[in-house]
């Protein structure tokens, strides 16, 4: 099979943000889950 002939550029956009979409709700979970940690520590700002 030729590399880049069956998939269709909409379907790669689709990949990339899907890809961006899942990795930018990861960090924002992470940053969530940090501040609760914090917060329970007694760390405010």
């Amino acid at each position: 099979m030729e590399p880049d002939q069956h998939n269709p550029w909409w379907k790669k956009l689709g990949w990339l943000l899907f890809i961006w979409a899942a990795s930018v709700a990861a960090l924002g979970l992470g940053t969530y889950g940090m501040r609760l940690f914090m917060r329970a520590a007694g760390l405010t700002a």
